[in-house]
C-alpha cells in the first residue's frame, strides 16, 4: 500500500514540476498546485469515461445521462474529495517532494518517462474507447 501512495505523490510531484518549470505566471505555489490538482482531476475523470465508455461497448447498453442524474456528479466529488484529501488537505504531497527531488538524475529521467506514459496512456484509452464507441450502431439496442 505504501507503494501506491508514494507513486500517486510522484505523480503528483512531476506534474507539479513540470507546470512550476513550463509556467511563466506570478501566481505562486498555490496557483500551480491547483493546476496540478486540475491535471490530475481531469486525468482521474477521464479514465472513468474511459472504464463507462467501455462498459457500454460491452453491454451495449444506451445510457441517457443528465446533471440531474447522481451517477454523474458522485463519482466527481469522490475523486475531488480523494484528491484533496490525499494531496491538499495539510499538504501532504510536499513531504514526499524533497525525498523525489533527491532522487538520481537517472532515476528522475526514467520517472518522468514514466509519467508522461502513463498520461499518453490515459489521453489514447480515452480516444481509443470514443472511437469504439462511434462503431457501434446504437439505434439498434434503444
Amino acid at each position: 500500500m505504501k507503494f501506491i501512495k508514494k507513486s500517486y505523490y510522484y505523480f503528483f510531484c512531476k506534474i507539479y514540476r513540470s507546470i512550476e518549470y513550463t509556467s511563466k505566471s506570478f501566481g505562486g505555489e498555490t496557483l500551480i498546485s491547483s493546476k496540478a490538482g486540475l491535471v490530475m482531476l481531469a486525468l482521474q475523470i477521464w479514465g472513468l469515461f474511459s472504464f463507462v465508455a467501455y462498459y457500454r461497448i460491452y453491454t451495449k447498453t444506451s445510457i441517457q445521462l443528465s446533471f440531474s442524474m447522481p451517477i454523474i456528479y458522485v463519482p466527481a466529488i469522490i475523486i475531488f474529495a480523494f484528491n484533496y484529501f490525499t494531496l491538499d488537505y495539510k499538504h501532504n504531497w510536499k513531504k514526499y517532494n524533497f525525498e523525489f527531488a533527491n532522487y538520481s538524475k537517472r532515476k528522475n529521467i526514467i520517472g518522468g518517462w514514466i509519467v508522461f506514459g502513463i498520461i499518453l496512456l490515459i489521453i489514447s484509452n480515452l480516444i481509443y474507447a470514443f472511437y469504439l464507441m462511434g462503431q457501434v450502431d446504437w439505434s439498434k439496442y434503444r
